[in-house]
């Protein structure tokens, strides 16, 4: 797809231009507020009797979390390839609120596609959206929830191409997302390693991140990929029980298939 190859050697040049990657690193040290905290969870150690448990404050990101490491990387890049316009999926509204919030940053167009009932149980990341000059499309279609939003801004991009970034905020589509994804979330494990050196001068046993579309746990895991005693583990939302359906765990079943290009 022409649009991908584009985007594809866009992000290659970019990777490779110390003023482009400077100019991320100033905005996520000025703006969003790195690094952030790894924070020992004392009475939650002592409570367990045995670890000491660590937390990554990306909560105390700008906006609330860390999609924001993702959205300032990738709406710099499209002011770079000349677009005036950015989409974006949401589910939960935290990276609607972090896309909409850079591009008012850096004077951009947004819109950003919402399952209807996803706009529903996260009013108040609506009233932010829109409050930040984003518009807020709700899909009707389907489950009406993030999979379907992620659908309907392909077609937006597919059909604005020239105009358009669609920052996509998961590890998930057509290559080179996934690697975007990766390459501008991988700030926390970077920060992480660095944090549990300096203060417990080894690296963690184990690693816990919580796995939707995957953006949070490859951030923190990638800068560990080459310690084999470093465990990594990832937690799915099991809702009722796998056995009843109701659930978001895409792992727990084993199924093979073929979701966004992925």
């Amino acid at each position: 797809m022409a649009a991908l190859e584009a985007l594809d050697s866009a992000y290659e040049a970019a990777r490779q231009d110390p003023a482009f990657q400077e100019e991320v690193a100033h905005l996520l040290r000025q703006y969003v507020g790195r690094p952030t905290p790894l924070y020992l969870a004392r009475r939650l150690s002592e409570r367990l009797r045995g670890p000491r448990i660590y937390l990554k404050r990306e909560d105390l990101c700008h906006t609330g979390a860390h999609k924001i490491n993702n959205t300032v990387g990738q709406i710099l890049l499209a002011r770079r390839m000349g677009k005036g316009r950015v989409i974006a999926e949401t589910g939960a509204g935290q990276h609607g609120v972090a896309t909409a919030t850079v591009a008012a940053l850096l004077g951009l167009t947004c819109e950003v596609y919402m399952g209807t009932e996803d706009m529903r149980r996260q009013a108040l990341n609506v009233v932010r959206m829109r409050l930040l000059g984003a518009k807020v499309t709700g899909v009707d279609s389907g489950s009406r929830t993030l999979k379907d939003a992620i659908n309907e801004a392909m077609r937006d991009w597919v059909t604005n191409v020239e105009t358009t970034h669609y920052v996509l905020g998961s590890v998930l589509g057509a290559h080179p997302y996934p690697r975007m994804v990766r390459d501008f979330q991988a700030i926390i494990g970077q920060e992480a390693r660095r944090q549990i050196l300096e203060a417990e001068g080894r690296l963690p046993s184990c690693l816990i991140a919580c796995v939707g579309g995957g953006s949070n746990a490859m951030g923190l895991f990638h800068a560990f990929l080459d310690d084999p005693d470093v465990r990594m583990i990832g937690v799915e939302a099991g809702g009722l029980g796998i056995a009843s359906g109701q659930h978001a765990a895409r792992f727990a079943e084993r199924t093979v298939g073929i979701l966004h290009g992925t």
